[in-house]
């Protein structure tokens, strides 16, 4: 069952993709037919099917990769023929040097393998068609070509709205977070309940990563892409977002650490403490409200509501002697908090 599960993807491309490599190998394959007199253009199918990829600067990426890797195999192939013959040996031969030459080059993966590929294919059949070799980069060149023309100019993939989504996440994930701190610290709670708000506290580092990751890609799907333009103000805002959210991702488990660690049924008769959970349902509604306005480089803050929350640091004189530790624990990751949230002045 792991070997089954481990040839699934997580998530399916989108059908869109699969029609859209469907549709690029189809017109390589009769494009080369067509200009070529090739009855079966293989290669511009195979070059056509590779260079469809999630977006436009992966799919030029993969089409240069290709095209290279076609070239330098040939020219390998073509020096070992003329001069050694096109015994098995040579072939052999031949596949060690290409791969060792795109070691030496360093080489993208996609270039490394198409080398020796290349070069063995011209070695092996090279002989009983001629010309196979210049027919065989003319097909990966127009193939490469058909399949980065068919991602531009039918609905080119951006990916923006995965990767919002993913931010909008990530802050819900962490308002939810101080809503539970909040109501821990105002309920008696037993110690599985505080754990459990721990276990949640620590899934947010994970859902930033995969926040970040998901920003990227969609940086990527707007490079070259014509449907880019009125996406990369909002990438714009998420990115800057994130930057927020990855602050408070990081302060939030400690804080969540330290109630679990000190906590005590006597916190939710402490005044200073409820205070504390009053802020920290604030400062939830605040970065839900941030999610809904993400701030952009010249935006101002958004207004967060008729009383916005943690407007002002939480002042303390005197906390109960049994919770000081905690108490200070707690107020100095408020305040930092409440600087990521509504600025900090200095």
């Amino acid at each position: 069952m792991r070997l089954i599960a481990s040839l699934r993807a997580s998530s399916r491309s989108p059908l869109l993709q699969v029609v859209k490599t469907s549709l690029a190998a189809i017109v390589a394959w009769l494009a080369c037919a067509a200009l070529l007199h090739q009855p079966l253009p293989i290669f511009a199918a195979i070059a056509a099917l590779l260079v469809v990829a999630p977006s436009v600067n992966q799919s030029l990426a993969k089409g240069v990769e290709r095209s290279v890797g076609v070239v330098v195999g040939v020219l390998l192939a073509y020096a070992a023929g003329d001069l050694f013959g096109h015994s098995t040996w040579v072939v052999l031969g031949v596949i060690v040097v290409s791969l060792l030459l795109a070691w030496v080059l360093r080489l993208s993966p996609g270039s490394a393998n198409q080398i020796p590929i290349s070069a063995m294919l011209v070695l092996a059949l090279g002989l009983q068609t001629p010309g196979y070799a210049f027919d065989r980069i003319i097909e990966t060149v127009i193939g490469a070509v058909i399949g980065l023309a068919v991602n531009v100019l039918v609905v080119p993939p951006v990916l923006f709205g995965p990767a919002h989504d993913a931010v909008t996440r990530l802050a819900s994930e962490i308002a939810a977070t101080l809503g539970d701190l909040a109501h821990v610290l105002r309920i008696p709670t037993d110690r599985r309940g505080v754990e459990a708000v721990l276990d949640r506290a620590r899934t947010l580092r994970g859902l930033r990563d995969e926040a970040a990751a998901a920003l990227a890609s969609a940086d990527e799907s707007l490079m070259l892409n014509p449907r880019g333009g009125r996406h990369r103000r909002q990438l714009a805002r998420d990115r800057a977002f994130l930057d927020t959210l990855t602050v408070l991702a990081a302060r939030v488990p400690g804080m969540a650490r330290a109630v679990r660690d000190r906590y005590d049924a006597s916190l939710t008769t402490d005044a200073v403490v409820q205070s504390i959970a009053t802020e920290l349902d604030r400062a939830a509604h605040d970065v839900l409200l941030l999610a809904q306005a993400p701030r952009g480089e010249n935006e101002p803050p958004p207004v967060t509501a008729e009383l916005p929350a943690l407007t002002a640091p939480l002042v303390v004189l005197r906390p109960d002697a049994e919770n000081w530790v905690l108490v200070g624990f707690l107020l100095e990751d408020l305040r930092r908090v409440r600087d990521e949230i509504v600025g900090d002045p200095d």
